[in-house]
């Protein structure tokens, strides 16, 4: 596992990697192409209206039918003949409302219903942009033309009608339309898709982080597990060993016929055989824990009297550490519902917990306070103390914290794992306070049986 979870892991982030540049890359390329496919659109739309307007110019009469000076070309030279043949300009056949609505129709005939736009018709050449009177043109045109920056213009000539004698004195039209704000215009468009886009590569990233949390949790629990069979494998050595003398011993025929011997070894066997019991059951209740069979036989019961029964349970190892105890049992009101077996073993194993990782002068503190609602323990000593680290995993199934120096701390990391359990089962919180050097404090808080 070691060895393969490096490159599990580089093989994901490469991935990972290769996957956002392919998705930056795609919305670059795809925004540059709706770029040109909604130029494309403006083109046709103000192109469909530019044919349009065109057809509408009136057609200039032939001058074929009068009469030409001898032997030279048409040149007309009546002034009155002139202005009987002029061809009005396409500004003074079309109002700025009636250009508007034909181009707003071919916009959104063409898919640009969200597109505004400000437009310029004149005389004259638009290819320079030097335009002549007369002109028709939307009130904000000059001001949207000069921004190029943001904004998207289209250029349409609409030329002097060919089927005329006349169309070399015709003038040129042209009409100009800028759309505002382009750039944004795509990204309108476009916002699903990028939108999917994001998402999408968020999914993955979250998957990412799922799978990788998922593998160091699978390495945490491979290594718990390995230190749980090593700290069962050396609980169960100790009393099966010293068992296996025993029951040699008793095999002596000193020994059979010494009642008194005889005696000794079998309670030795006895002793160890319900040690082993204890472990065993200790791995069954926390497997029960686990799937959440644990049955509580829930009764009112006053917690002073259980805290006090739970210190005499443990005096002998105590005072066999050459530790003391004081007690400060203050709470107004001490009545809680709670499993009295689950009650008990909670706070011995406390108890017990301190006295494992004590040091000289061990002394256990535990007091009790009550407020409207909840009754506060408070197991205090002060032992060798925790680390953040080891604070922050101490309530981890099979977690054991590291003791430095001292070895003969036994147990398979279950105890505090079980606690915490119980207390949340009866709908308590604990929390814990440590220094290391000078000592432990679990803060236990169990709700008031009230009424």
């Amino acid at each position: 596992m070691k060895k393969i979870f490096p490159i599990i892991f580089l093989l994901i982030t490469l991935s990972l990697a290769a996957i956002i540049y392919i998705q930056i890359n795609w919305i670059v390329t795809m925004n540059q192409n709706k770029k040109d496919q909604l130029y494309r659109q403006m083109v046709d739309a103000v192109g469909s209206v530019a044919a349009d307007l065109t057809a509408h110019r009136m057609t200039a009469p032939s001058f074929k039918s009068f009469p030409l000076r001898p032997g030279g070309a048409f040149q007309p030279m009546n002034p009155f003949l002139m202005e009987m043949m002029r061809i009005p300009p396409i500004t003074q056949s079309f109002t700025v409302p009636e250009i508007n609505n034909r181009l707003r129709k071919a916009f959104n005939n063409h898919g640009l219903k969200d597109a505004r736009f400000e437009f310029l018709l004149s005389s004259g050449s638009t290819s320079d942009v030097s335009f002549k009177a007369p002109q028709l043109q939307s009130a904000n045109f000059a001001a949207e033309w000069a921004d190029t920056i943001n904004n998207k213009s289209v250029i349409e000539v609409l030329p002097a009608p060919a089927n005329t004698d006349a169309n070399s004195v015709l003038p040129d039209e042209g009409i100009i339309v800028v759309v505002h704000d382009f750039n944004g215009l795509v990204q309108g468009q476009m916002r699903f898709m990028i939108a999917s886009a994001i998402f999408f590569t968020l999914m993955i990233i979250a998957a990412f982080y799922v799978t990788v949390s998922a593998l160091l949790r699978q390495k945490k629990l491979s290594e718990i597990k390995n230190d749980f069979i090593n700290n069962m494998t050396h609980e169960f050595k100790t009393p099966l060993a010293t068992i296996s003398l025993a029951v040699d011993a008793l095999r002596n025929e000193k020994v059979v016929s010494d009642r008194e011997k005889t005696g000794y070894f079998t309670s030795i066997i006895k002793e160890e055989n319900k040690r082993m019991n204890k472990q065993v059951e200790t791995i069954l209740q926390a497997s029960l824990l686990d799937r959440q069979e644990q049955q509580l036989n829930l009764r009112s019961l006053h917690a002073h009297r259980i805290i006090q029964e739970a210190l005499e349970n443990v005096r002998l190892q105590l005072e066999g550490k050459g530790g003391s105890s004081e007690l400060q049992l203050t709470a107004m009101t001490d009545l809680i519902e709670a499993d009295e077996v689950h009650f008990m073993n909670v706070i011995t194993n406390l108890i017990d917990n301190a006295i494992k990782y004590s040091k000289e002068n061990l002394l256990i503190r535990i007091s009790t306070h009550s407020t409207l609602r909840n009754l506060i323990i408070r197991i205090e000593d002060n032992g060798i103390g925790m680390t953040k680290e080891t604070q922050r995993r101490i309530f981890e199934k099979f977690y054991r914290a590291h003791t430095g120096n001292l070895h003969n701390v036994k147990g398979f990391g279950l105890g505090l794992s079980y606690v915490k359990t119980i207390v949340e089962a009866h709908e308590g919180k604990i929390k814990v306070d440590s220094t290391i050097g000078k000592g432990t404090a679990f803060i236990l808080e169990f709700p008031l049986k009230l009424g």
